[in-house]
């Protein structure tokens, strides 16, 4: 069984046994992100927290999108910050994690991207296209690919949309479901990838530049934070959430996503 808390230590340096949540105290947040531009973003939030509001932050870095939600219903981290609310009410309703939503942060727009090819209609028949294999961010990507009409699915809202559940697709699309992180670095040896824009920025995609369909802006993604839901109302979390909603990280944000990162509250 894969053991959270070890790859906690490993990541912080130190023992978060030493330093349980009855242990921290009210001016202490131990937040989860993704690593990538997302994790910059907290970085400022950590200095504005701290400057403005007299809260020590302190960042752990994932590689994936399920361990930051057992990490936090398990007590190892008191905050994460990395999914939106589809891929939460999912983990919810299949882990029954008492974990629940503060705030919106930014939509960041899914893009699909292709060395080979310069619009999806040119893909040929048989063609592979890799799309995220956690179930919230697959579905969204199914149904970004659906919307530009090379693919047809029975329910735009359906949760938990795989690629079985396809009902048309007119090119034999070859769906290969891959680790989010791992999409860039595979996308040479794919025909089309449709790709999260915190793995696109930092791989060198510009979502606007380089994506050949992307999420318009006014996609319901929007990224949440994401606290125990018996500590949702503690006041440390409503000074955490104003930090995030700093002009201080809405710059940083500028600086890192340009025009790809709309504040969503």
């Amino acid at each position: 069984m894969f053991n959270v808390k070890s790859l906690l230590i490993s990541l912080l340096g130190f023992s978060l046994i030493a330093c349980s949540p009855q242990q921290r105290g009210d001016d202490e947040i131990i937040i989860g992100t993704i690593t990538g531009p997302e994790t910059q973003l907290v970085e400022t939030a950590k200095k504005v927290a701290k400057d403005r509001y007299g809260l020590k932050l302190t960042i752990v870095s994932f590689e994936d999108y399920v361990v930051p939600n057992t990490a936090l219903a398990e007590n190892d981290i008191d905050a994460n910050m990395f999914q939106h609310q589809p891929y939460l009410d999912v983990v919810i309703d299949k882990k029954k994690y008492a974990i629940t939503s503060i705030g919106k942060m930014f939509i960041y727009p899914m893009g699909v991207y292709s060395k080979k090819y310069k619009q999806l209609s040119d893909l040929h028949q048989g063609a592979v296209i890799g799309i995220p294999n956690d179930p919230s961010n697959g579905a969204r990507a199914l149904r970004l690919l659906a919307k530009a009409g090379i693919i047809t699915i029975p329910n735009v809202n359906d949760l938990e949309l795989t690629p079985k559940k396809i009902t048309s697709n007119p090119k034999a699309l070859v769906i290969k479901e891959i680790v989010a992180a791992q999409l860039p670095r595979v996308l040479n040896d794919l025909d089309a990838a449709v790709i999260n824009t915190n793995f696109a920025i930092p791989a060198g995609l510009s979502p606007s530049k380089e994506a050949i369909f992307l999420e318009d802006k006014n996609s319901p993604y929007a990224n949440i934070v994401v606290v125990r839901t018996s500590e949702k109302d503690k006041e440390k979390y409503r000074k955490l959430m104003e930090a995030l909603h700093s002009p201080e990280v809405e710059l940083e944000a500028k600086k890192l996503f340009s025009d790809q990162a709309i504040p969503a509250w």
